[in-house]
C-alpha cells in the first residue's frame, strides 16, 4: 500500500467530516463573497484548525480574492491546500541524524498519549530503514511501562536496555548510552516518563536524562520528539506549547490520527508553534507509522 493509500485509509473518518464539510459550504460555480468567509470560518473551526489559525488562513484567502487570484468558491480548497503545504519545508521534517555514533532521540509526552506505542513504531520504522536500534526504557515511574516496552521490543525485533520499575531513569539512560555506543547502534530511542508541565519532579528527571546523554554521547540528544494525542484537538496545541516551555522539543509525533481527530489540528499546531510534525500514527500496529508528508496528507484529507 502506497503512502497516499495509507494516509487515506488512516484518515477515513477525518476525511469524511472535513471533505464533506468543505464541499457543502464551497459550492461549484458560486462567486466568492463575504458570506463565503463566514461559512468557511465555521467549517474550519469545526475541523479543529483553531481560532488563531482559522483567522490567519481566512486572511490569506481573502487577500487572494481581493487580488483576483481566486474568484469562485471551488477554487478555495486547492488554494488553501497549496498554502498549507508550503508551511512544512522538507528540511524541517527530517530527523537530524548524528554525523557519527548513535543518534539519540528522547521521546516524551503525557501518559495516555500513545507515547510507548509510538516508541515501538519508531523502532520498527528505523529498523526497516536498515538501522540498528536500541530502546532505553526510562519510563520507570508508570506501572508496567517497562514491561510494556519490553513486549514491544520483542515484537519489533529491537534490543532494549531496562532496569526494574522505580529505578533511577538517569541510570537507565546512562546504561542505554553505553550499550548503544558499545554495540555500534545507529539509533537510541529513549522512552521517558509520561509527564505534565505541572509535575516538577518529572520535569527535573527529564532534564537529568538530557544531561546524562549529553555527557555520554556528544551532541545528544539529537532529537526530542513530543507525542501528542491528535484526538484531543486544541488541547494538543496547549500541551505542545507547555512542553516547549520546559524542554527543547524538535519535532512532534501525532498519534491516533486515525481515531476521532478532525485533521485540522495538524495545521493548527504547525501554525501556532514553530515545532514541525515529523511522524504520524495511523493505527494500532507497529507498522502504522508514516513520516509526515504535507502534500500527501492534504491530498488524502480532502480526497473524495
Amino acid at each position: 500500500m502506497g503512502l497516499f493509500d495509507r494516509f487515506k485509509k488512516g484518515l477515513a473518518r477525518t476525511r469524511e467530516r472535513i471533505s464533506a464539510s468543505f464541499r457543502s459550504v464551497l459550492r461549484i460555480g458560486q462567486r466568492i463573497d463575504q458570506d463565503t468567509f463566514q461559512r468557511l470560518e465555521d467549517t474550519m473551526l469545526c475541523a479543529d484548525f483553531g481560532p488563531q489559525t482559522t483567522t490567519r488562513l481566512l486572511g490569506v484567502v481573502e487577500s487572494a480574492w481581493k487580488k483576483g487570484q481566486i474568484a469562485e468558491e471551488q477554487e478555495i480548497t486547492p488554494f488553501l491546500q497549496s498554502h498549507i503545504i508550503d508551511m512544512w519545508p522538507e528540511a524541517d521534517r527530517q530527523i537530524q541524524f548524528a554525523p557519527q555514533g548513535p543518534t539519540v532521540i528522547l521521546v516524551t509526552g503525557i501518559n495516555g498519549s500513545g507515547k510507548t506505542t509510538s516508541v515501538a513504531k519508531l523502532g520498527q520504522y528505523f529498523t526497516e530503514q536498515g538501522k540498528r536500534v536500541i530502546l532505553g526504557a526510562c519510563d520507570t515511574f508508570r506501572a508496567a511501562a517497562v514491561e510494556q516496552l519490553s513486549i514491544w521490543s520483542e515484537r519489533v525485533g529491537v534490543q532494549i536496555v531496562k532496569h526494574d520499575q522505580g529505578a533511577d531513569p538517569g541510570a537507565v539512560a546512562y546504561d542505554a548510552c553505553e550499550a548503544a555506543t558499545a554495540r555500534q547502534a545507529d539509533v537510541l530511542l529513549i522512552d521517558t516518563a509520561g509527564r505534565l508541565h505541572t509535575q516538577d519532579h518529572l520535569m527535573r528527571e527529564l532534564a537529568k536524562i538530557q544531561k546524562v546523554v549529553t555527557r555520554k554521547i556528544p551532541g545528544a540528544p539529537h532529537e526530542v520528539l513530543l507525542v501528542l494525542d491528535a484526538t484531543i484537538g486544541q488541547n494538543a496545541v496547549q500541551q505542545a506549547r507547555q512542553f516547549s516551555e520546559h524542554v527543547d522539543v524538535s519535532g512532534l509525533f501525532l498519534a491516533k490520527l486515525d481515531g476521532s481527530a478532525k485533521g485540522g489540528i495538524v495545521v493548527g499546531i504547525r501554525d501556532e508553534l514553530s515545532v514541525p510534525v515529523k511522524f504520524v500514527g495511523l493505527g494500532e500496529t507497529p507498522a502504522d507509522i508514516e513520516p509526515f508528508d504535507p502534500a500527501t496528507f492534504m491530498e488524502a484529507l480532502f480526497s473524495s
